[in-house]
């Protein structure tokens, strides 16, 4: 039986290295993109509901960006604060804002997605950008780092959303650590030619892209996904390109406790079930290959089965990861989670089974 596992054992460490040393090295051993700006116009797009605060404090650095031909696009999704009163001056103030008011409807109650669709159907330019409205771009050159990455044939840019450090933290760790993680498993996959997500804090397409499948109709029900699932459905090889300046960054403030960000995940994680069947096969075989890799190490470890050969195991997988993540992190400005590599890998798994086994029991709460 421990023969077994030990050879079990194998097959899976065998299975994260060909994800970290075949897939993830595609990103993390990139050479450093250039930005040669475009003349492309370029309508900006922020969806928000409820967000006094946030909007009052990063609209104008949206405004303020360093960019010839730009329009913004501010979506009040029928919000109860003073969301659309801060909306209405920003009108005022600055002649290239354009503000869409969303009234609630009976049949989209509560659906980001029909929000977004008026949004976008009123957007004046060929390029649509789209932003968070609690996040803020990293410079006056996010439109222009994001939207030099369009081609005649990459019409889709995926971005890079991360969140603010918080010092004495270890959540914030955590938080950030599994951005990381989520970046280099997306980018990676974009630069192989296999996309299957992006996300909506910063994230670009042509418009037409959106028009040639109807926009979120064939997931509307779907209460998330403006993002991912769209993605997921029209990124192709050809049309899909991914961009990773530090400049083209976006930040927005993480959640403070555990439980906040506990829901925020099982929300994102509910959106997986969705995906096209080879990109849930291959993020379950992720999954599983380092649940099982902590599992059987124990396992054997604690029998002294051969435990010269599973601590030789343990330590190349570690040496490989922490290598593969490690240069990734550089490139994303995230070197500092990488100290804590270890615990915050098997925190995060564990959270991670938690939020599958509490999403088989409750359907996560949606958009505001």
């Amino acid at each position: 039986m421990l023969l077994f596992t030990l050879y079990f054992f194998i097959v899976i460490v065998a299975i994260q290295l060909a994800y970290y040393l075949i897939v993830f090295a595609k990103f993390a051993f990139a050479k450093a993109q250039k930005a040669t700006p475009k003349k492309i116009s370029v309508s900006v797009i922020v969806c928000a509901k409820n967000e006094a605060d946030n909007v009052a404090r990063y609209i104008p650095l949206l405004a303020e960006q360093d960019y010839h031909d730009y329009e913004i696009i501010l979506i009040d999704d029928a919000s109860s604060d003073t969301t659309l009163e801060i909306f209405e001056e920003f009108e005022k103030q600055y002649s290239n804002i354009r503000l869409v008011k969303v009234r609630n409807n009976e049949a989209f109650w509560g659906n980001k997605k029909y929000a977004l669709t008026l949004g976008i159907k009123s957007a004046k330019k060929d390029y649509l950008l789209f932003i968070d409205a609690d996040c803020y771009p990293s410079s006056k050159d996010w439109i222009t780092t994001m939207s030099s990455q369009f081609t005649m044939q990459k019409t889709i840019v995926l971005g890079y959303g991360a969140y603010e450090k918080v010092a004495k933290s270890f959540l914030n760790k955590i938080i950030r650590f599994e951005t990381l993680l989520t970046a280099v498993q997306y980018f990676s996959w974009a630069k192989i030619g296999k996309p299957y997500m992006g996300i909506g804090r910063n994230l670009a397409y042509k418009k037409e892209e959106f028009y040639n499948v109807n926009g979120f109709i064939s997931h509307i029900q779907v209460r998330s996904g403006d993002d991912d699932l769209f993605i997921n459905q029209v990124a192709t090889s050809k049309n899909t390109t991914i961009c990773y300046t530090p400049e083209s960054f976006t930040y927005s403030q993480p959640k403070t406790t555990f439980k906040a960000w506990f829901n925020q995940k099982r929300r994102h994680v509910s959106t997986a079930t969705l995906y096209k069947p080879f990109d849930k096969i291959q993020l379950a075989l992720f999954y599983v290959s380092q649940l099982l890799f902590f599992i059987l190490a124990i396992l054997l470890l604690a029998f002294q089965y051969q435990w010269i050969i599973v601590l030789s195991l343990v330590g190349f997988r570690y040496l490989v990861t922490w290598i593969i993540l490690g240069f990734s992190a550089g490139k994303l400005k995230e070197k500092d989670v990488m100290y804590w590599f270890p615990i915050i890998e098997i925190v995060l798994i564990f959270t991670q089974l938690n939020i599958f086994i509490t999403n088989l029991f409750s359907k996560p709460v949606h958009w505001k």
